[in-house]
């Protein structure tokens, strides 16, 4: 009885309570705010109910972060093609006669490990042919200048793997771009072995050779031109995570722009590979002179190898006459590019890399012109390649500013 009663009293309750609302809701002044407050409700649960899944999905603010990573690991690529550079130009490449990834991290410390480690680059061509009369003191130079470079590699290597596994767990990364950081990793792990295969080269006995003791130029090339992609590929991503495509009418002058950057940016490339091939066969001390090879334009041994092929890769005249060839054709394209582009509205952003980039191509030709009339002093020499990197930066750059906007 006493349950009854009680269910009795709460339906009759719920019962008028409910037609005291129907009664009261058919004011219009209550009706309206009534579907403001359930409007307002209804966005503040979706919006607390979405923060969670926005925070694991990449969106403006992570790929801001993803970017700015991608250019700190640029930054760092630059850093070993420039001491990488210091490293060939003192000669100190083959100073380390193994390779280990992780004993070697721990350079010598007493005099016995030194002088251990002196005596195992002794048994080499380098000491052997050039080095001769190496003291310990010498050999600690070039040896801390390759250690250095190696230790700098493995720095890179960890600038892009450990971030890497920090932002996929986050969810920072879009499918593509799983894909792109996965293709980035790899090449570093490739970059490295590279090194290593390149080395070698330098270390081989070669007793039907009577040259210097050095590394192929062709591996040289490879250990280099993997370097400058891995940094324009980490550039490139960079830059279009950070920066917004521009809205630009899509012309058939904006078109022709367009592919004439393309072609300007891959001959700056080939321009700077080129040189590798200079700096592995020291071809810069053939002929320093300018604008004529000695007294003609075209000097007598360009072609002085058999067969013809083999002057490209291997004549250090033909390789100094093909990297100025290639200086002057870059220079002449990207005048070109700069006024064709003068004749077109293009963004604020677009004018200011084309116009840096035509002011660093002039400033790049003057740096090789004196590294060359002066002998290639080190300082110079290694300004001349940081200069090159700067000029294949603002080329992609560029690139960056007149690709199309996303569909």
């Amino acid at each position: 009885m006493f349950l009854s009663s009680i269910r009795t009293t709460v339906f009759c309750s719920c019962r008028n309570a409910g037609k005291g609302f129907q009664h009261s809701s058919r004011s219009p002044q209550l009706r309206q705010w009534l579907v403001k407050r359930g409007q307002s409700t209804f966005t503040a649960e979706a919006g607390s109910s979405s923060t969670p899944a926005a925070a694991t999905v990449p969106n403006v603010a992570s790929n801001r972060i993803v970017g700015r990573w991608l250019l700190g690991c640029s930054g760092l690529v630059v850093g070993a093609i420039v001491l990488g550079g210091v490293t060939r130009l003192t000669e100190s490449g083959l100073s380390m006669v193994d390779w280990h990834l992780v004993r070697e991290m721990r350079p010598p410390q007493s005099q016995a490990e030194w002088e251990a480690e002196f005596s195992k680059y002794q048994q080499f061509p380098e000491f052997k042919i050039m080095n001769h009369d190496m003291t310990l003191p010498e050999f600690k130079f070039i040896f801390y200048m390759e250690w250095g470079h190696r230790m700098w590699g493995r720095l890179v290597g960890l600038a892009y793997i450990l971030p890497t596994i920090y932002f996929w767990r986050k969810g920072y990364f879009t499918r593509s771009m799983k894909g792109k950081v996965l293709g980035l990793c790899g090449f570093v792990f490739f970059q490295g072995l590279l090194g290593w295969y390149m080395v070698k080269s330098g270390l081989e006995e070669k007793p039907e050779s009577h040259d210097i003791p050095r590394v192929s130029q062709y591996r040289l090339s490879a250990h280099l031109g993997s370097a400058l992609l891995l940094y324009c590929a980490s550039l490139w991503t960079g830059l279009t995570l950070l920066l917004p495509a521009q809205k630009v009418a899509e012309t058939k002058r904006l078109m022709q722009l367009r592919r004439f950057a393309k072609g300007t940016g891959g001959l700056v490339f080939l321009t700077a590979l080129s040189g590798a091939f200079v700096a592995g066969l020291d071809a810069g001390l053939v002929y320093n002179s300018f604008p004529k090879m000695g007294d003609r334009w075209i000097p007598d041994d360009l072609l002085a190898f058999s067969p013809s092929l083999k002057n490209i890769f291997e004549n250090p005249t033909t390789v100094q006459f093909d990297h100025r060839i290639l200086a002057i054709s870059s220079l002449t394209a990207i005048t070109g590019l700069y006024l064709f582009s003068r004749r077109m509205v293009l963004p604020r952003r677009a004018k200011i890399a084309i116009s840096l980039l035509t002011a660093m191509a002039y400033g790049q030709v003057a740096l090789g012109i004196s590294t060359l009339l002066l002998y290639v002093p080190t300082p110079l020499a290694a300004t001349h390649q940081s200069g090159s990197v700067a000029l294949l930066s603002l080329a992609i750059w560029v690139l960056a500013e007149l690709r199309k906007m996303p569909k």
